[in-house]
């Protein structure tokens, strides 16, 4: 892996300009010009094209569904590949005619097949439609709540209140700790056999990115990290995480004991994992990077 390169789901895909949310004529600039793409969603599925390959399914502004959407389930996502895109978020209930070939499907399990600046574009799109369909009443009074600026914050309708809500993202930590010739490495009863990764964790509120590596490592492993350096980050919207990538140090000879969130965690050297006897994250994880950066001798 190029290390300088942007992790899956990140990277400049989409030229956002969020200035132009701010304008009142947005919806109408876009329903009038004929080269806006559409993409639609239904809950957490996202329509896109399976075969050959899994693409987005974009629709223009002529298509019976875009037509007859409501302009409150529009999103203004940006400049995909120079050409205005608008997310439609439809009810997850809802049927709708879509072109031959088209499904709606959940974007983890196609993620990896993907080209890497649409699965980053379905990543955003996935993880604000998260957003609003948590924020249908306002936190503050109680009451409705309608969205605004081109779907980028919702608004309390009580007059009195008018609280803004904007798009909010979980921080966690991510970190490969190594004692210099092995990589510290867990499981959790639900993976594949043989399957092991690196220490993630929430960050808690009050908690430095370096506080939270210590913490974390420490619950779960009961390994003392003695130094962490940030390597990249990653959108990861399952919900909607932001991994924030680390390499950690730890005392040679430490010796781990696993908390209830693993069910074990051991030291890997090189040799180990290189072998394939261990079966590390797929490719697009933020995991594999750090991991792999170990292996080539870059962490």
């Amino acid at each position: 892996m190029d290390h300088a390169r942007p992790n899956f789901f990140a990277g400049p895909y989409v030229d956002r300009r969020a200035e132009a949310r701010e304008e009142a004529g947005w919806l109408q600039a876009a329903r009038s010009d004929p080269a806006t793409l559409y993409m639609l969603g239904r809950g957490t599925t996202q329509l896109v094209r399976t075969k050959p390959e899994p693409r987005i399914e974009f629709l223009t502004g002529d298509h019976q569904v875009v037509r007859d959407a409501d302009p409150r389930q529009l999103i203004l996502l940006g400049w995909f590949r120079g050409v205005r895109c608008v997310f439609i978020e439809l009810e997850p209930e809802r049927s709708v005619s879509v072109p031959e070939g088209a499904t709606f499907e959940e974007l983890r399990p196609l993620s990896p097949l993907l080209l890497g600046d649409e699965a980053g574009l379905l990543a955003y799109a996935r993880a604000l439609v998260i957003w609003r369909s948590r924020h249908h009443f306002c936190g503050v009074c109680g009451k409705s709540t309608v969205p605004e600026r081109a779907g980028h914050v919702i608004r309390c309708t009580n007059e009195i209140c008018r609280h803004e809500f904007f798009p909010r993202i979980d921080p966690a930590i991510i970190v490969l700790v190594t004692d210099g010739e092995r990589a510290l490495l867990g499981r959790q009863a639900s993976w594949p056999p043989g399957r092991f990764s690196t220490i993630a964790g929430f960050v808690e509120p009050g908690e430095s990115l370096e506080d939270a590596v210590v913490r974390e490592v420490m619950e779960e492993t009961a390994v003392q990290v003695t130094s962490a350096n940030y390597d990249s980050s990653q959108p990861w919207p399952f919900p909607s995480s932001l991994m924030i990538g680390f390499h950690a140090t730890a005392e040679p000879g430490s010796i781990v004991q696993v908390s209830g969130e693993l069910e074990s965690a051991a030291w890997f050297t090189r040799e180990q994992i290189e072998s394939g006897g261990t079966m590390v994250p797929p490719s697009h994880a933020i995991s594999y990077r750090l991991i792999s950066a170990w292996l080539k001798g870059r962490s």
